[in-house]
């Protein structure tokens, strides 16, 4: 579906209106609830994380890849996003490709630029080597 913006520019997008409306709504909020399942057990967890809204898909980012919860969402693609008090159902895909993470996490930095000092000395520890770079991303694709 092609869809016109108002600035002239157009998105193709995968989702219908209704749901792309509902998350350009809720694309301004600062959190949003993920819910995932377990690697072993299948049990739901929720857990609270930043989020970008780009076009018709959420990009989540994470200062730590070695959380429970990446992994799980690693094995197990499918989650539920809560956004204020729209939910989303879609597949999480770990941006593995180096310059889709830096796309995905520059984004993060731009909508929480408030925190830009704090994410400014990791980067900085990180390219000294004093810390490991240990953040990932995962882009989620809604579904209809």
């Amino acid at each position: 579906m092609t869809i016109f913006t108002e600035d002239g520019n157009f998105l193709e997008a995968a989702l219908d209106l209704n749901t792309l409306a509902r998350l350009t709504a809720v694309a301004a909020r600062q959190t949003l609830t993920l819910t995932h399942y377990g690697r072993r057990t299948g049990k739901p967890y929720d857990v609270t994380v930043w989020f970008v809204v780009d076009g018709d898909k959420v990009y989540i980012g994470t200062a730590n890849v070695n959380r429970q919860w990446v992994r799980n969402v690693q094995k197990t693609p499918r989650v539920k996003l809560s956004i204020g008090a729209e939910t989303f159902d879609g597949t999480a895909r770990f941006l593995a490709d180096r310059a889709e993470h830096e796309r995905a996490m520059a984004m993060v930095r731009r909508k929480y630029w408030m925190f830009w000092p704090v994410i400014a000395v990791g980067r900085i520890l990180t390219a000294i080597g004093v810390m490991r770079d240990k953040t990932g991303a995962f882009e989620v694709v809604l579904a209809e």
